[in-house]
Formats: C-alpha cells, structure tokens, sequence
C-alpha cells in the first residue's frame, strides 16, 4: 500500500514538473518519510486514547517536535527500530506526563546539565541528513539553546507540575536523541 500511494504521488508531480532521478529520489524519500510519520502517528493516537493519554500525546508531540526541528537527533536505523522507538515514547512519555511528579529542583538541575550537552551536540546530524553549512549549524545550535531555555523558564516560572512534565520530558527525550551515545545503541552514524 505505502509503495503504491507513495508511486501515485511521484506521477502526479512527474505529470506537472521534469524532474531528474536524484530529485525524484529526494522526492520518494521524503514521501516515505511523511507516510511513515502519519501511520505512527495514527496507530500511537489510537493506542493513547485506549489507554487515555491522548492529550498528553499531542502536547508532548507538539513541544518535541518543535525541539527536534532545530536540535535533530538520531533516527532508527529502520522502519521496524523507528516504530518500536515511536510507540515506546509516544505511548511511555504521555503516561509518565500525566503520573508522575518530577520537583522543579530536579529539573533544574537536570537542565544545567542538558544545556551543556546541547552546546556541545546541537544539532545532530544523521548519515541521510548530514549538516554541512556551518553557519546553518550554528543557527541551529543557537536557537536550540534559546528553545531550551524558553522552556526551563517557563517551567520554573510559571508552569504547573501538568506542563513542567510536558516541557521536561520534551526537552529531555529531544536531548538523548543528539548524544552520541544513543546513536550508537541504535546502530546509526553520528554526524555533526
């Protein structure tokens, strides 16, 4: 079904625009990509409303995916490690959201080290999205930086334990995924 779905979209644009192989590759990758993140994304809403973290999901979502955007970070190395690392965070972290009780005093503290590791690892890169205009880069690094401290500003300011749980693991999940260390339990080159 994704073959066929993803084959029809490359002739719709192949009707209207001449494109050459390694732009019709870059295409069909990109496709992949977006089909694969809509099903994961369905069957995890599915999942979270059975087991009532829908909300969780969303938010958590919404607030990861704003960090992954300018951080990066690793990616499974397949389809299969892609949706069993998907469903064990968008199905684990909304139920920690909503159960647990991390104090302030622990996030802030873990934040002072999660800043370093962002200086030192935004953004990551990956084999298929290798990083190389350092100025790009540095952006990215910055504005990392910012976004993080947006966050730990608002959870210690004004965030109740509900959004400092949506805020912290956000920013928790999006900072193991740019360590080296991840990349390499999950089996994927690390590239800065």
């Amino acid at each position: 079904m994704k073959k066929k779905i993803i084959d029809s979209c490359i002739n719709l644009v192949n009707k209207y625009y001449d494109y050459d192989d390694i732009k019709t590759a870059e295409l069909r990758y990109g496709l992949e990509s977006l089909y694969m993140t809509i099903t994961k994304m369905i069957v995890a809403i599915i999942l979270s409303i059975f087991i009532g973290v829908t909300k969780e999901l969303l938010l958590l979502s919404l607030f990861y995916g704003i960090l992954r955007l300018v951080m990066f970070g690793a990616h499974g190395k397949n389809s299969i490690q892609c949706w069993i690392m998907s469903m064990l965070i968008f199905i684990l972290v909304p139920l920690l959201i909503k159960y647990s009780h991390v104090p302030k005093l622990i996030i802030i503290i873990i934040f002072i080290f999660q800043f370093f590791l962002i200086y030192k690892y935004a953004p990551a890169g990956t084999e298929k999205r290798i990083l190389k205009n350092k100025k790009k880069k540095l952006v990215l690094k910055y504005a990392s930086l910012f976004i993080s401290t947006c966050y730990m500003f608002i959870i210690t300011y004004f965030a109740n334990d509900y959004w400092s749980n949506i805020l912290f693991y956000s920013l928790l999940l999006s900072t193991i995924f740019i360590l080296p260390i991840t990349y390499k339990i999950m089996g994927v080159k690390y590239r800065y």
